[in-house]
């Protein structure tokens, strides 16, 4: 009867276990597909805000002069803006960024260089500090659901401390949401901006999103721009913006791909739990039936002795 008892417990216990994980999976189910689709709805900002600094970057020489423009020359600060979750129970969502990031940083440090890290997301933030790292920003609480607050707050650090020498080299790390299931993880440099992106496509106005816009829009070449103001003053004002656009979406992407590995990570265990549930219910009726068998021996047993008298 002691090994029915503990079997019942293990049920049960797995049951209620199982309850909180399909609750959860349900949940991430419902909010990845909004998430995805703030995600989608700001990337066409993104893809536009690029190709305006592309286009004014690429229009006189003289905008390269911009200080978030220019490429220092040497590289003795880095920083990295780290965007994970507030909530485990993910999988490896934030494990596998906060290990790759903690390694290059003390990489860096080792070489006796700046290293800094921004985290956003309660597990991030407790990461480093357990590990004896304090991060320059650190954002808690809203990781589900990030605001522009948050990403103007980090880009008025990056902005700052790459004007004035701190850092030679921002990086911003996330995963990037390719689906409902599907996450990959994105190691993007922020500044200085990559030569690729300074250079304008000069044959479409705009990047159409679906095959029927590519057949509607007529192709076209912009082989001179004029500004007013200047194009180092129009790139005082983008490149600001341009910052603030790809922190903030990459939180939104990331955000997406949170409730995508919940979700994921949440039915595997649902899963496990089945299984589980599955074979103890096997093992709990083979011994009931065990122990039922041995009952009707003894009683059918003691009546044959009883006649026998």
């Amino acid at each position: 009867m002691s090994n029915l008892r503990e079997l019942s417990r293990r049920i049960d216990s797995i049951e209620s276990t199982r309850q909180i994980t399909r609750t959860m999976e349900m949940v991430s189910t419902a909010r990845v597909g909004e998430a995805l689709q703030r995600a989608s709805d700001a990337a066409p900002y993104k893809d536009a805000i690029k190709r305006m600094l592309s286009a004014v970057a690429s229009s006189d020489p003289r905008a390269a002069d911009q200080p978030l423009l220019q490429n220092h020359k040497t590289e003795e600060g880095v920083l990295f803006i780290l965007i994970a979750s507030d909530r485990g129970l993910a999988g490896g969502f934030n494990i596998t960024l906060q290990r790759s990031v903690e390694r290059r940083l003390r990489e860096l440090r080792a070489k006796g260089k700046r290293a800094e890290v921004i985290t956003c997301g309660t597990k991030p933030t407790d990461y480093f500090r357990y590990r004896g790292i304090a991060p320059a920003l650190s954002f808690t609480g809203i990781s589900a659901e990030p605001t522009h607050d948050e990403a103007m707050q980090v880009a008025s650090y990056v902005i700052d401390g790459y004007t004035a020498g701190t850092f030679d080299r921002v990086e911003i790390c996330y995963n990037h949401a390719r689906n409902r299931v599907q996450q990959d993880v994105v190691d993007e440099q922020l500044l200085p901006v990559a030569d690729e992106d300074r250079q304008i496509d000069m044959t479409m106005p705009a990047a159409p999103r679906t095959k029927t816009s590519v057949e509607r829009v007529e192709a076209k070449e912009y082989t001179e721009f004029r500004f007013d103001p200047s194009p180092a003053k129009v790139l005082g004002y983008l490149m600001p913006a341009y910052i603030q656009t790809v922190i903030f979406h990459a939180l939104l992407d990331s955000a997406a791909a949170e409730h995508g590995a919940r979700r994921r990570a949440m039915k595997a265990a649902t899963d496990n739990a089945n299984e589980a549930i599955t074979t103890l219910n096997r093992s709990y009726n083979r011994i009931r039936q065990g122990s039922i068998t041995t009952e009707l021996n003894e009683i059918i047993g003691g009546a044959s002795a009883l006649e026998d008298n």
